[in-house]
């Protein structure tokens, strides 16, 4: 399943979609609880720079998960630090259910992460639609 960009894409640099690929490879991945108070957890993730999306394997009861769920279409931020030079990612958040969306995310963590993630029964994909990005010395 081919990725295609979005018409709203955003611009991001070459040094930046370097570093999304690079040799950091944890993030930290910001959502809101029902309650409206940042829940901050350290993901693993990929980015697809065609889709302009970030993804993060998850299970439909992780507390991310649930936060997103609760609020369809709550914005995001996701976090990727390597000594003074980071990148943030923010944009819109989904917990995607599709069993071949499900299945690209896992075969694309495979690929960065040199193996496969968990299995679990509830398994998702979080996918970010990013619509803007930051970044410092990135």
């Amino acid at each position: 399943m081919p990725s295609m960009p979005r018409p709203d894409a955003v611009t991001v640099p070459d040094s930046v979609q370097a570093f999304l690929t690079g040799t950091a490879l944890v993030a930290a991945f910001t959502t809101m609880r029902p309650d409206g108070t940042p829940h901050v957890a350290p993901v693993r993730f990929t980015w697809d720079a065609d889709a302009q999306l970030a993804r993060v394997m998850t299970v439909r009861s992780s507390r991310k998960a649930r936060n997103l769920l609760a609020t369809p279409g709550a914005p995001v931020a996701l976090c990727q630090v390597d000594g003074f030079r980071w990148v943030t990612l923010e944009g819109t958040g989904t917990v995607v259910t599709d069993p071949e969306r499900v299945a690209l995310g896992a075969r694309l963590y495979a690929k960065r992460y040199w193996s496969a993630p968990p299995t679990p029964s509830d398994r998702v994909v979080i996918e970010i639609a990013v619509d803007r990005v930051l970044s410092l010395n990135a």
